[in-house]
C-alpha cells in the first residue's frame, strides 16, 4: 500500500469549511488526522492552539 502525507494550515474554529472541501477532494482513503499542537500561556494561565493538521491518506 502506499500512502501521501498532506499537511493543512487550517483554523478549526473559522475554517471548517475548508477541512470538509479537503477532505471530499481526496482520492484515497483519510487513514487519519493528526493536529500539531502549540502550548501557549495567556493572561489566565497555559492553552494549546492547533498550527496545522497532517492528514494521511492511502492510495489505492
Amino acid at each position: 500500500m502506499r500512502y501521501k502525507v498532506h499537511q493543512l494550515n487550517i483554523k478549526l474554529e473559522k475554517e471548517q469549511e475548508k477541512l470538509e472541501k479537503f477532505l471530499n477532494g481526496l482520492k484515497g482513503d483519510v487513514v487519519s488526522i493528526i493536529p500539531n499542537v502549540r502550548p501557549t500561556f495567556q493572561g489566565m494561565g497555559a492553552t494549546a492552539k492547533i498550527d496545522f493538521l497532517l492528514i494521511i491518506e492511502r492510495l489505492a
